[in-house]
């Protein structure tokens, strides 16, 4: 990705939400953020997160099967899901492009699905489950490319503290 990579581990849906929550507190300009993992590993849920961050008053679902979802908050969420895409055109067709850079935070799950349709500007977000003899929990892996992206994953990584219990805090 060019910039340097860096990843947080997470032991709960609230603790994943609240990643999100503290990235939608910092934006402060237009981003897209491409959310990958597997089926249920927390995209929806990090997505939530970032709402909140972001004073979204809406609620937040998948938009799976609608394919994308507006929310109005400081600034504009939009939130993709090509999970069911599998070409351009279809892509073309729901209007994605004339999100970019556009004036808010746009959210894309399954990016993988149409890589070429992404900005060379954005942040890529890899939400991984595991389990060991704690339970379950999540990597997040944060990679920017590009200036907005880089800056934005450093305010994270200033801005979230972690406790010697392995709590977390915003400073």
């Amino acid at each position: 990705m060019g910039q340097a990579e860096a990843y947080i581990t997470t032991r709960s849906e609230a603790e994943t939400a609240f990643i999100g929550e503290v990235l939608g507190r910092i934006l402060d300009r237009p981003l897209v953020v491409a959310l990958q993992g597997e089926l249920g590993a927390g995209k929806t849920v990090f997505v939530r997160g970032a709402a909140r961050g972001l004073t979204v008053r809406e609620q937040v679902t998948s938009p799976t099967f609608v394919l994308q979802r507006i929310y109005h908050g400081r600034l504009p969420l939009y939130h993709f899901d090509f999970y069911r895409l599998s070409e351009d055109e279809d892509i073309i067709e729901l209007g994605f492009e004339d999100y970019l850079p556009g004036e808010g935070v746009a959210f894309v799950e399954w990016p993988e699905r149409l890589p070429d349709m992404l900005p060379p500007d954005r942040l890529e977000i890899i939400i991984g489950r595991f389990y060991d003899e704690s339970g379950e929990g999540r990597h997040l892996w944060f990679n920017p490319a590009g200036t907005v992206a880089a800056a934005a994953v450093e305010r994270l990584f200033e801005t979230v503290t972690w406790h010697i219990d392995g709590s977390l805090n915003i400073t």
